[in-house]
């Protein structure tokens, strides 16, 4: 696989995590399950790679894998999972409310 495909990867699962566990953590933006899943991959694929062209580090670690460069993955992607349902969530109620 390349490492571009392995970033990707870790970054979706990592950010469909993030979403589930930001909603956990603020009933007040819960998309339900399937939602926060969603909106923490997009947000998790998306904001890891733009971190992954921000910090060059982060864009090569598939192609030498190392524990950092993996929790590098990891942690872009569950925070801008975490993000991207926070903000989905909180619009989501704004409109419905």
């Amino acid at each position: 696989m390349s490492g571009l495909l392995i970033n990707l990867i870790i970054q979706v699962i990592s950010g469909a995590v993030g979403g589930n566990v930001a909603a956990g953590a603020a009933k007040n933006i819960d998309l339900g399950t399937l939602g926060n899943t969603i909106a923490g991959a997009i947000g998790g694929g998306a904001g890891g790679q733009i971190l992954g062209t921000l910090i060059p580090l982060l864009a090569n670690g598939a192609s030498t894998p190392d524990i950092g460069s993996i929790i590098g993955q990891v942690a872009g992607g569950g925070v801008a999972g975490a993000v991207l349902t926070a903000i989905v969530g909180a619009i989501k109620n704004r409109t419905t409310a």
